[in-house]
């Protein structure tokens, strides 16, 4: 009889990380996730879900006393560019990041575990992505190294501290670096959002005939991978001889408002995009996937616009059940407290 597999999913709790334990059950594996939360949409897949901070390391120690035949390491300080690109959350990124890879890598290298590490496409060369047509992100660009974001260059970091674990203590590692993963059941509101959840809640909220507010001036170019076919390349990766780092990501380029039209198509509705100052990042950024292909014999192939439209049909239920909740609320609350409602509105 076949021993069953085991598998560790450290970040359990996000958007990527839930739908890795989706995926690994479907395998037969059996699943322990760790998170500071469970997931937030629906409830965790995983056999056992532990509630914990991977910055401490005695936590850390105990979680991977038990064993398990492959670790997937996906926890880490991270949002969208209204997060990431202001600056105001750097040292968090840096450090909270930084940490729990510390004391991951520290606990497991002397593990008979295979484990994958998710880095970023933001470790790119901004120098590399100033042309919106003709972004450069090859796995050997990497350096002169120069990420946009300190979260690009924490990622960075623990790509190299990986790889030294691998050279110095044998430590069995595969990384990849992913490229605008999106879809369902992903964060879609309060800052964190990546673009195409954020401009479909956008969308979802705005008016027949009515605006959406766009960062920038909409030229900026990048690529988004369905999440679908993020954990796809993940085990792909996972089952190969090879440790990366390689591109996990779409080579389907659009620009802002080319995605943003595409959203507003789907929906049905008449929108002009109005154009506002806001981080954006680099110009331009598109995955190329010339190494994925030859490693793993294996790239992406869904088209944006389908995952787009699963994508705003979620994000457009989300965005009504807020709104019936909403007023709910204020029916119960006028039915409890008029009088305070009455003297507080007069």
């Amino acid at each position: 009889m076949q021993k069953e597999k085991s598998a560790i999913v450290c970040g359990a709790g996000g958007f990527i990380g839930h739908h890795l334990v989706v995926k690994l059950k479907g395998e037969g594996y059996r699943t322990i996730g760790i998170d500071l939360k469970q997931p937030e949409f629906v409830p965790t897949a995983a056999d056992e879900f532990i509630i914990g901070d991977l910055r401490d390391f005695h936590l850390v120690k105990d979680v991977f006393a038990k064993k398990s035949d492959e670790v997937y390491q996906l926890a880490a300080d991270m949002g969208g560019a209204a997060y990431l690109f202001t600056g105001e959350h750097d040292a968090d990124v840096m450090r909270n990041s930084a940490q729990i890879n510390l004391n991951v890598a520290e606990v497991i290298k002397n593990l008979p575990t295979k484990i994958f590490f998710s880095s970023s496409a933001c470790i790119y060369p901004r120098y590399n992505q100033q042309d919106p047509q003709n972004p450069k992100c090859s796995e050997v660009s990497a350096y002169p190294a120069d990420p946009d974001s300190e979260y690009g260059w924490e990622k960075l970091f623990s790509e190299r501290l990986y790889l030294s674990y691998l050279r110095n203590y044998g430590l069995d590692v595969r990384i990849a670096r992913f490229h605008n993963v999106f879809g369902p059941e992903g964060t879609w509101r309060g800052g964190r959002e990546k673009s195409p959840a954020a401009i479909c809640r956008k969308v979802a909220e705005a008016k027949d005939g009515g605006e959406i507010e766009v960062w920038g001036n909409g030229k900026q170019t990048r690529s988004y991978l369905y999440i679908s076919e993020c954990v796809e390349g993940v085990r792909r990766l996972m089952k190969s001889d090879f440790s990366g780092p390689v591109n996990i990501g779409s080579e389907e380029m659009v620009s802002i408002d080319e995605l943003a039209n595409m959203v507003i198509e789907i929906s049905g509705k008449r929108l002009i995009i109005k154009h506002v100052p806001g981080p954006i990042g680099v110009m331009g950024r598109n995955s190329d996937n010339g190494l994925v292909r030859g490693k793993l014999n294996w790239e992406p192939k869904q088209e944006l616009r389908i995952g787009l439209e699963q994508t705003y049909k979620w994000i457009r239920k989300q965005v009504e059940q807020i709104s019936i909740d909403d007023r709910k609320q204020r029916v119960s609350v006028t039915e409890v407290e008029p009088n305070y409602l009455h003297a507080h509105t007069s």
